[in-house]
Formats: structure tokens, C-alpha cells, sequence
């Protein structure tokens, strides 16, 4: 059951070329939603400059705001433009995603065969149906389109929210005219942000169900999967205290957080267990995550966890595995995420 050099190397690789994919996926996304705040953008800001020609002593009225037809007439476009946003979501990653599932199995298999002397590889299954692939497309797709219904909704109220402060609080129209929709800008991305997390997260779970998919067509010849986590300074705690966990062929995962980017490795059964006699072994080559962060420096340790978090764990206040926790969310699968700090003071 030793993960080799290779096996690490094919995991990293994989998940390099999936990255590449789904950066292609957010420009797509950023692309658009400029283009239609480009069109929106100039109408929002001359529906503020009519409101602003009616001002009395620099004041708008809150009532003025609520009854501008103008404003009205550019916050329905707007919701226009962002239910299409919405809908194309599904489409710009959609086309990638049964190709995704396969290169998640395709790769974790690669992984399984890493770990095969080259003269037992025959061992280890290539091949699955093709059906398991196309459901969890469809699923997927699904929860992208119920994930991003609300959206427009959503923005267009806080686009609402920030016109009203910005224009009814007293301040003169005239001149905070372009200050107020550049804030109403940052609200309408609020919705781009969502929109791009969404995304990767479902491309990033169904390369991991694709590797999941090999797992299970190998269940006889593999102990599990390890959670392989980047070790790097933009791992968060939890990743790294899950990193190296073991769990079960037939597991999801890993669970990680939003857009997390942890992988899952094979782990073959040892050579003597399957029976291939008079070859050793190579020695595991799992890097270990504590012993990892204990050889940064201090400034590394705490720009990953936190000043607070790191005085916890060096005084003996809390245990490394206390920095993660199994969180639920009725809306998404459950994932592992980092223990709120005020519970681990508790």
C-alpha cells in the first residue's frame, strides 16, 4: 500500500489540467457578466442623474426612488439580463462535465496502476459504464440550475438596498451619482462571485466522482483512498488536518469546502497481500501535513491559521484533528470546514 513519487506526480497533474478547464469556465463567466453590466451600467447611471435633476436642496426622497420609472424600467432589464446570466451558467460548464468525469477516472486509475508492479497492471480495471457518468451529469446540472435560480433575485434587492442608502441618505446625487453605482456595480459582481463559485465546485466534485467511479471498479485491489491536500500557504487548517486521512473505495470525496481543491489518491492493497511474491515494495511517499506545517516558520504558520488559532494548538489548548469540522448544509452535500475559532476557545 505504498503511494509512489508517481502516483503524487499524476495526482498533481490532474489536477492541474483540471484547473485549466475551469479557469476557462470563470473567464467565460466574467466575460459575460461584463458585457451585460456594460449595458446596464450606462442606464443605471442615468436613471440616478433624472433623479438627481429633481432633487430638492440635493435630497432624494426614498418615495422618489420607488416610483422612478426610469430606475424601474433599468432594474427589470437588469433582472432580465441576470436570469439569462443564470441560465447560461449550466450551459458554459456543462458541455465539459461528462468529459471531466472521465478524466477523474481515468486518472485515478493511472494513480492505481503507479502503486502495480509493470508486470501485474492487468489487475486493475479500466473500464466503467457509461451510464453512472451520464446520471451524475444530469445531477449535477440540476443542482447548478437550483443553485443559481436565486441569483437574479438576490441582486437586483441588494442593487435596490444600495441605490436607496446611496441616494435618500442626504447626500447630494450630483456629485455621489457615480460613486453610488459604483457600489451598485460591486453588488451586481456579488452575483459574478457566486456564480464562479458554484461553478468550480460542481466541476471540481464531479472529477472527484469520476475518480470515484474507477475506485469502486477496484475495490478488490485497493484499501481506499488517502485525502491528498496542496501544501502549500493557501491550504486552510481543515484541509490540512484531513490531508492523509484514509477512507473507504466507496466514499464520496473528499468533501471539502467550496471551490477546495483537495484530491482523493488510491491506495493499493500491499504487493503480499495481492499475492505478488519475491519483489519489495518501495517505501510510501505520502507527505505528512503536520509534520509539513511544524517545519514552517512561525510568519507561515500564522499567515495559515491565524495568530489565535496557532497559540491554541502550540500551548496544547486544542488537538491538530480539533481544527477541522464535519459542517451541514441543507442546500449542498456536507463538507469538512474550519473550526470557528470561538468554538475551539470554548
Amino acid at each position: 500500500m505504498a503511494i509512489t513519487p508517481e502516483t503524487l506526480q499524476l495526482s498533481d497533474d490532474a489536477k492541474r489540467a483540471l484547473l485549466r478547464i475551469s479557469d476557462n469556465h470563470l473567464n467565460a463567466l466574467v466575460a459575460a457578466w461584463v458585457g451585460v453590466w456594460d449595458e446596464i451600467g450606462p442606464e443605471l447611471e442615468a436613471a440616478v442623474l433624472e433623479l438627481a435633476l429633481n432633487a430638492k436642496d440635493g435630497y432624494v426622497p426614498r418615495r422618489d426612488v420607488a416610483k422612478s420609472k426610469r430606475l424601474a424600467a433599468t432594474l427589470e432589464l437588469a433582472t432580465q439580463r441576470l436570469e439569462e446570466l443564470a441560465d447560461n451558467i449550466g450551459e458554459t460548464v456543462g458541455g465539459d462535465l461528462a468529459a471531466i468525469a472521465r478524466e477523474g477516472r481515468a486518472a485515478q486509475t493511472a494513480m492505481i496502476k503507479s502503486q502495480i508492479p509493470a508486470a501485474h497492471i492487468s489487475v486493475v480495471t479500466d473500464h466503467t459504464a457509461a451510464a453512472p457518468i451520464d446520471a451524475m451529469v444530469a445531477r449535477t446540472l440540476e443542482r447548478i440550475h437550483k443553485d443559481t435560480r436565486p441569483l437574479p433575485a438576490a441582486v437586483i434587492k441588494s442593487i435596490k438596498a444600495e441605490l436607496i442608502r446611496g441616494i435618500a441618505l442626504g447626500e447630494n446625487p450630483r456629485k455621489t451619482g457615480q460613486r453610488i453605482v459604483k457600489r451598485a456595480e460591486g453588488r451586481f459582481n456579488g452575483g459574478l462571485t457566486r456564480a464562479m463559485m458554484i461553478a468550480r465546485t460542481e466541476v471540481l466534485d464531479v472529477h472527484r466522482v469520476g475518480s470515484q467511479l474507477s475506485d469502486q471498479a477496484n475495490t478488490d485491489i485497493l484499501e481506499g483512498w488517502r485525502w491528498h491536500a496542496a501544501l502549500s500557504a493557501r491550504t486552510c487548517p481543515s484541509c490540512l488536518v484531513n490531508h492523509g486521512t484514509m477512507h473507504a473505495a466507496s466514499e464520496p470525496g473528499p468533501i471539502d469546502h467550496h471551490q477546495g481543491r483537495c484530491a482523493r489518491v488510491p491506495v493499493a492493497k500491499s504487493w503480499a497481500q495481492l499475492g505478488f511474491k519475491g519483489i519489495s515494495e518501495p517505501e510510501d511517499a505520502f507527505p505528512d501535513a503536520r509534520e509539513w506545517f511544524d517545519n514552517l516558520t512561525e510568519e507561515s504558520q500564522i499567515q495559515i491559521m491565524g495568530r489565535e488559532r496557532l497559540a491554541l494548538l502550540q500551548s496544547g489548548s486544542i488537538e491538530w484533528q480539533q481544527l477541522t469540522t464535519r459542517t451541514q448544509n441543507g442546500n449542498w452535500r456536507d463538507s469538512m470546514t474550519v473550526t470557528p475559532l470561538l468554538a475551539l476557545k470554548a
